[in-house]
């Protein structure tokens, strides 16, 4: 059946199959098949110019799909990763979003290690030997270790 109807549609197949991938796109989470359907799209273009050519034949026609939407799902990421702006540049990286802030030591700093209260949360912290109380200020993070200085 799937035969009879590429048979009828001849070079639109490519077509439908891209369109249908490219509707397929808003009911699928994620966003990779609008470059497969992009793909579909360009082979389309080809089977319109070339579909009566000896060497057009499904063979050719199926590997330079797959190499297309290979090419075109690597473009479209690349493409997608260097325009990526966020509003929340350190959403996963809770440590380096406390880097600037300022607080009061709960536990005194002894031999280079000491607790601060940021929020709710009790964070490890490095710096010179401070008693409890002391001002500080976050200065950098590494992973769950603050490093601080007094103020």
């Amino acid at each position: 059946m799937l035969a009879k109807i590429i048979a009828e549609l001849g070079p639109w197949s490519w077509w439908v199959a891209g369109l249908v991938l490219l509707a397929a796109e808003m009911i699928v989470p994620g966003f990779f098949l609008v470059w497969i359907g992009l793909a579909a799209l360009i082979v389309g273009a080809l089977s319109l110019l070339f579909w009566d050519s000896a060497f057009w034949v499904w063979e050719l026609q199926a590997i330079l799909f797959a190499l297309l939407a290979v090419a075109t799902t690597f473009a479209g990421r690349r493409l997608t990763l260097r325009n990526a702006t966020t509003d929340e540049p350190f959403l996963n990286q809770r440590g380096a979003s406390l880097v600037g802030r300022t607080a009061t030591l709960h536990e005194p700093i002894r031999e280079g290690r000491g607790r601060i209260r940021l929020d709710d949360t009790l964070w490890q912290v490095m710096g010179p030997d401070l008693a409890v109380g002391t001002q500080v200020k976050v200065v950098s993070s590494n992973g769950r270790d603050l490093t601080v200085e007094p103020i």
